[in-house]
Order: structure tokens, then sequence, then C-alpha cells
């Protein structure tokens, strides 16, 4: 059985994630404003981006997956920008590999490394 992981613009321009079995009904469900009751109060609702998947659980977990992600990521995704997607992906906080690879290489001067650390 198809399953669908989809994505709408509200009218205000938020962004809703769904899944779902049966996108048709599911999207008719929205614009009645019997979906979720994030998106009844934001009406009407534009569908603008689809994955579909063989399996139910894979469309959900894909669901969760991009309702944590930021708007930024979110519009990567939607417009297919495959390597701002990923740019977008990298971790840059100070518990990251490259972080610690790059502020502990014996040649970044203390001075450089401090800098870069209070950013």
């Amino acid at each position: 059985m198809k399953a669908y992981m989809y994505i709408q613009q509200c009218s205000d321009g938020q962004y809703y994630t769904g899944s779902t079995k049966d996108l048709e009904r599911r999207l008719e469900e929205h614009q009645l404003g019997m979906g979720a009751n994030f998106t009844h109060k934001l009406l009407p609702l534009k569908l603008i981006y689809v994955e579909e998947f063989e399996r139910v659980e894979d469309a959900f977990f894909r669901e969760k997956q991009v309702q944590g992600w930021s708007r930024k990521k979110k519009e990567a995704q939607i417009s297919r920008k495959i390597g701002v997607l990923h740019e977008l992906a990298r971790c840059k906080n100070k518990t990251s590999s490259e972080f610690w690879r790059r502020h502990n290489h014996p040649s970044t001067s203390l001075r450089d490394r401090n800098s870069e650390y209070c950013m």
C-alpha cells in the first residue's frame, strides 16, 4: 500500500507537514477544516511537496523527520536544492567532530581557536 509525506503551505505562509495513506482524501479534509488543529484556522492550504513511500511507517518516519527541520531546510527540500539541504544539515555547533578537529589541530593558534569558539 502506498503512503505519502506531504508539505502544505498555509494561508499565512507557514508550512504544515503530514503523512497519510490516502493523499486526496487527506488534502480534502484539510481544506474542509477537518484536518489538523494547526491547519483548520489557516485555510486555504496549498500542496507544495509530496514524497511517496511503499510503507506507512516510512512516510510517518519521514513526516517526523521533516517536522523537526528549520524553515530554510524545508524550503531547500521543496525546491529540490539538495546541495543547500546538505549544507543546512551539517552540524556546526561545538559538539561536532569537525569543530573539534579544527580547533584542536596543532597548527591552529589559541587566538584563532578562541575567536571562532566565541562567535
